[in-house]
């Protein structure tokens, strides 16, 4: 059943704030239909009503189709680093050059048994390369760039590189990645670059796009299939050393088709987006590059981000080239809404033609939210469908997906069609997630032991997340993300900390005062907090063995947390110690993943000495609350 802008009422169970919203909206959109088992032991399977299309064999059919279809509809934009304009290559350019550089390729005698590390960003030519790879069963592997572009982080890269061994690696700028490229776990290794020096002999990038007659491309393409392997995406490592997960044909194109069958307006396209979410990430670099490809759709490579300078590109970029669908992190939207709260002008060009609005990897602020859909309203009179999704690396990535109006944030959906969720329900109403389907990766790239851990009995895969029901009545309102079960512990009590949650509302009482913190006390008596403060507030020569002492900041904090465990009851979610940390978290030390995020265990076992004083209540560092 297909929903359009001829409904004038909701169907029954909508919020009354979605039923308006059906009467506004241009977006074709499938309500949730979710089917759900009770089994005898508790736990519940959940799947989609919607039956699954059948996926493309891989992802060199969807260049054939456009390119047939659309030969001269811009497939990728990029705004050149020197230079006006735009470089814009067409659905017909775009298998063209795949085509030379996949012969390029095999005339080096490089095939699935090989592999390419891609070190630099998002841009065209990696892109092309990544394509390339992929349509003569290749695969690549696309790494954080702050691996290589920051010294402190090289132990990673040399740790990935170690684990893949590359025959080729590509960068963008040599000479910018000169000291990456230095690494001895690249010796012997060609390097392949658009442009720059390195000490050391580079291959230009154009050279690949001369391709070779004397390989049969036709052939290698013709044996790639759907298990065939394309990628090898590597986790973000916050709570061990980085994973390879292995990304086969199978399951981005299955993604792809899962995606399309519950949000049907993808086919109403030609559908435009500007993106700068990374492509070693699973959420840009297979969600949103594929989902253009896919359907035929034009991909404006962003090269800002949502930082201070950053923003100031990416607002160029989306003001340059607005799209039909908007994808972003929280952070991300909210400076949008900062930037558009500013220019009716702007918000008016921008939100023109948006019909879908795309928040992850965290809740969207709801004061974000309305705000999105009072300038929508303002500027079009209508809504965009305005959703989030769940899913991992290992899940290519979306297995969970709002795809009906809802009026609020924090849903991250209900299953898509193909994928079976397995919810494990605690006394609380929280439930540990693991989900099977054909997206769902088989295995880690030579990790036996962790590919076995990572699934249960039933082939489920064991995804460390919790979630919960928006009405345990009603399975098709959708689930909300709960935190990570893997982070949760117990005190020596017996009673279970929920970690994540707890790391969130301290966040939240905290702003200002802190840059993130750290939830203590497994197998203790009590839950203690590491602080990392944020900057400017503590005066940083106030430090006792690597703890600062800042009185004033120590009795501000104190403050907070009293104020916040006056709203709760029970040890658990009681903080009654605080301890602040005077050294931020260390990449080099592997104390901060890729994405930013905090690895807990490593900062725990590093600081193992300051773990130790956050329980000594004669520490004059100490915070007792």
């Amino acid at each position: 059943m297909t929903l359009t802008l001829e409904i004038d009422t909701a169907p029954t169970g909508l919020p009354e704030r979605a039923a308006w919203a059906l009467r506004h909206t241009l977006t074709r959109w499938l309500p949730h239909k979710v089917n759900r088992e009770d089994r005898p032991d508790g736990t519940i399977l959940l799947t989609s009503a919607y039956p699954l299309p059948e996926p493309a064999r891989t992802t060199g059919d969807w260049l054939h189709r456009w390119a047939t279809e659309a030969p001269y509809r811009v497939a990728v934009s990029e705004r050149p680093v020197a230079g006006a304009g735009w470089r814009n290559v067409t659905y017909g350019e775009l298998l063209d050059q795949v085509r030379h550089i996949a012969a390029a390729l095999l005339a080096r005698g490089l095939g699935a048994q090989d592999r390419i590390a891609i070190l630099s960003g998002n841009g065209l030519d990696h892109l092309l390369l990544s394509l390339a790879a992929q349509y003569v069963g290749v695969p690549v592997v696309p790494l954080a760039e702050q691996y290589a572009l920051i010294p402190e982080a090289h132990g990673r890269l040399t740790y990935v590189l170690d684990k893949v061994k590359p025959r080729l690696a590509f960068v963008d700028d040599a000479t910018r990645y000169a000291a990456a490229l230095a690494l001895p776990e690249l010796a012997g290794v060609e390097i392949v670059a658009v442009h720059g020096d390195a000490p050391r002999p580079i291959t230009p990038f154009r050279e690949l796009l001369k391709g070779d007659t004397r390989v049969d491309v036709d052939a290698a393409h013709a044996a790639v299939g759907p298990d065939t392997l394309a990628k090898i995406l590597f986790t973000s490592g916050s709570s061990s050393d980085p994973k390879g997960v292995l990304t086969t044909h199978r399951m981005m194109c299955t993604n792809q088709a899962q995606l399309l069958a519950a949000l049907p307006f993808l086919a109403d396209g030609p559908h435009r987006i500007t993106d700068w979410l990374p492509w070693n990430h699973v959420f840009g670099g297979s969600h949103n590059v594929n989902m253009m490809l896919a359907n035929g759709g034009t991909l404006t490579i962003d090269s800002g981000k949502p930082t201070g300078p950053g923003f100031a590109t990416t607002l160029k970029n989306r003001t340059d080239r607005p799209g039909t669908m908007a994808f972003n992190v929280p952070v991300g939207w909210g400076m949008m809404v900062e930037a558009l709260a500013k220019d009716e002008a702007l918000r008016r060009h921008i939100l023109k033609d948006l019909q879908l609005v795309f928040y992850a990897g965290a809740s969207l602020p709801q004061p974000v939210w309305e705000a999105i859909e009072s300038f929508c309203l303002e500027t079009r009179g209508g809504l965009p469908l305005m959703i989030s999704s769940w899913g991992l690396t290992e899940t290519a990535p979306a297995c969970l997906i709002v795809h009906e109006p809802i009026g609020r944030s924090g849903v991250i959906g209900v299953p898509l069609p193909g994928v079976t969720v397995k919810l494990i329900p605690d006394d609380e109403g929280r439930c540990e997630i693991r989900v099977k389907g054909p997206n769902v990766m088989e295995g880690y790239l030579d990790d036996p032991a962790r590919t076995a851990a990572a699934f249960d009995a039933e082939g489920f895969f064991i995804t460390g997340d919790a979630v919960r029901f928006v009405d345990p009545g009603d399975a098709a309102r959708g689930l909300i993300f709960d935190g990570r079960v893997s982070e949760d512990f117990k005190l020596e009590t017996g009673t279970w900390v929920q970690a994540g949650r707890l790391r969130d509302t301290a966040l939240r009482e905290l702003a200002g005062l802190v840059q993130d913190v750290v939830i203590c006390g497994h197998d203790r008596g009590e839950v203690g907090l590491f602080v990392f403060p944020a900057k400017g507030v503590a005066d940083p020569d106030q430090v006792t063995r690597g703890a600062l002492t800042d009185e004033r900041l120590m009795a501000r904090i104190e403050e907070r947390l009293r104020a916040m465990n006056a709203h709760v009851t029970g040890s658990a979610k009681r903080v009654t110690r605080a301890l602040v940390l005077a050294e931020p978290p260390s990449l080099k030390d592997g104390e901060i993943t890729d994405k930013g995020s905090l690895n807990i265990k490593k900062i725990l076992t590093r600081r193992a000495d300051l773990l130790e004083r956050l329980y000594d209540n004669e520490d004059p560092a100490l915070i007792r609350v």
